[in-house]
């Protein structure tokens, strides 16, 4: 009878149902990227290969798409060279009526690695959500922002130049020599965000780097930022809304507190969900905490395995899913400002000077909280960052680009 009641007990089946949970999930989990039982040695070379070649041909499609575009409405020859259309400073005539362009997404260039055209991916993403988007978006632009050292190199802006507009920062338009590498890039931030003001004086920018795919929903959750989440303020009153948060840095056990709220509240939801099904199933007569708290662990533990990334994933549902939090110091591929913070943004890049281990987005992060004041992320990501070439570092993102 003993026996039969230690069989019989809570304790004895929950036991039994962590170990097949341990014994199941690095076989269930294994293929999911971001899951931290994802198995490297399995999968890794497979999906760094696939992603690559669909990188590839991605590129190689948008290459294609716009060179036909170009050859049709010009007398440049299809896959032929196409030179750069030069615009003076004052050329692209700046709008003086607040609101007459209500977004522009202004798209951060200069040369990565050529055969892979990340910037004709991210100018055709942009494209096609704008065509899809129809008449709400009737009042976008998109401004294609040069920074290369040499302009005229970059063969994919000048084809780009023929069908949108396009600034250049010309050595001519520096100041002496940037110190080093993150400087530069900080200085070509606030170039391009600089001119997308004076060009256009918009309600928002989109600032993107050439290598952030957008997603098919990112027109919706900018609409459902700016209608509905922060309504009464432009972003809340917060400096900018981070659109991208690398998908290996989004799990549960984070420093983040936001997060362990999150982890929690889904452990206790699902919790109640289990004791309830487990109260049903055995016919017991009374809710039991003990089981409740019990499975409350189990489903926190069960999500950190799977991953967060895909439950994220879920949000996508409805704009009203997706979760803004206060955002971290990582990273920048796609940054939402509204005029008066894009301006406030400004101000603070020229007080502060970059440098190794202190790049724009730490530095960017830490005047926040110098000056009292707050930024948010947005999540699910609205972007795909594609690139697998640091024009930061001037090398490889590592052996395992993009993947974790």
């Amino acid at each position: 009878m003993r026996l039969s009641a230690i069989f019989r007990s809570f304790c004895f089946r929950f036991l039994i149902l962590i170990v097949l949970t341990l014994l199941l999930a690095p076989i269930c989990f294994r293929d999911l990227l971001y899951s931290p039982l994802f198995s490297r040695q399995l999968n890794l070379r497979r999906l760094s290969r696939e992603f690559l070649q669909k990188s590839l041909q991605d590129g190689s499609n948008a290459l294609q798409h716009f060179h036909q575009i170009v050859s049709t409405s010009s007398t440049v020859l299809p896959n032929t060279s196409v030179p750069c259309v030069h615009r003076a400073a004052g050329s692209l005539r700046p709008s003086r009526v607040r609101g007459t362009t209500s977004l522009v997404v202004t798209i951060i260039t200069t040369r990565r690695r050529s055969e892979y055209h990340y910037l004709l991916q991210v100018a055709r993403g942009f494209l096609d959500r704008m065509s899809e988007c129809g008449q709400d978006c009737s009042t976008f632009q998109i401004l294609i922002c040069n920074v290369d050292s040499f302009p005229e190199g970059h063969s994919d802006a000048c084809l780009l130049s023929h069908l949108l507009p396009m600034v250049s920062r010309h050595w001519t338009e520096h100041v002496g020599e940037a110190p080093n590498r993150f400087e530069q890039e900080k200085q070509d931030y606030a170039f391009c965000l600089s001119r997308t003001l004076e060009v256009y004086n918009p309600e928002y920018v989109l600032l993107v780097e050439d290598d952030a795919v957008p997603l098919n929903d990112i027109f919706n959750a900018f609409f459902h930022l700016v209608r509905v989440r922060f309504l009464q303020e432009p972003l809340g009153g917060g400096l900018y809304v981070k659109f991208y948060h690398p998908e290996r840095l989004q799990g549960y056990i984070n420093p983040e507190p936001m997060r362990i709220l999150e982890w929690v509240g889904l452990g206790g939801l699902a919790g109640l969900v289990l004791t309830w099904v487990y109260t049903l199933t055995l016919r017991q007569q009374q809710f039991s905490w003990w089981v409740f708290v019990a499975f409350t662990v189990y489903a926190m533990m069960l999500a950190e395995l799977a991953g967060r990334h895909y439950l994220l994933e879920l949000r996508r549902i409805s704009p009203a899913l997706y979760n803004v939090v206060p955002v971290t110091e990582c990273c920048t591929p796609a940054m939402l400002f509204s005029e008066a913070s894009a301006r406030r943004t400004l101000s603070y890049l020229k007080e502060i000077v970059c440098e190794p281990g202190y790049a724009k987005d730490i530095a960017l992060y830490q005047e926040l909280w110098r000056r009292g004041e707050w930024a948010w992320a947005l999540e699910p990501n609205m972007v795909t960052h594609v690139g697998m070439f640091s024009t930061l570092r001037g090398s490889f993102e590592g052996e395992e680009p993009q993947l974790l």
